[in-house]
C-alpha cells in the first residue's frame, strides 16, 4: 500500500496498467488527448506488480486496472473516469492537479 501511495503521489496524474488491458489503453488514450502526460505503471512490467496489485484491490478498485490517480487522490478506475469525463469533471479535476494548463 505504501509504494502505491508513494508512487501516486510522485505526479499530477497517475495510472497503474497493465500491458495487455485494452481498457487501460483507452484511459492512457483519454489523458493523452486531453493534455496530460500521466506517470504509467505497468504492474505486469514491475517486480512488485502483484503486491501493488493487491493493494490497490484494498483501495477499492476491482478490477485492479487501470487505476487513476489525480493529485495524489484515488479517482477510481475506468468507469468512473469515463463518467467523470462525460460529466466534464475529468477536465477540471486535472486543471486543479496541474497536469494539465488550459
Amino acid at each position: 500500500m505504501d509504494r502505491v501511495r508513494e508512487l501516486a503521489s510522485k505526479k499530477a496524474a497517475v495510472i497503474f496498467t497493465k500491458s495487455s488491458c485494452c481498457m487501460c489503453y483507452s484511459i492512457k488514450t483519454l489523458f493523452y488527448e486531453l493534455g496530460a502526460s500521466p506517470a504509467i505503471h505497468e504492474l505486469d512490467q514491475d517486480p512488485y506488480g502483484r503486491d501493488m496489485e493487491r493493494a490497490l484491490r484494498a483501495l477499492g478498485c476491482d478490477p485492479s486496472v487501470p487505476a487513476v490517480f489525480i493529485g495524489g487522490r484515488f479517482v477510481g478506475s475506468s468507469k468512473d473516469v469515463i463518467s467523470l469525463h462525460v460529466d466534464g469533471s475529468l477536465k477540471q479535476m486535472l486543471k486543479d492537479a496541474k497536469a494539465i494548463w488550459f
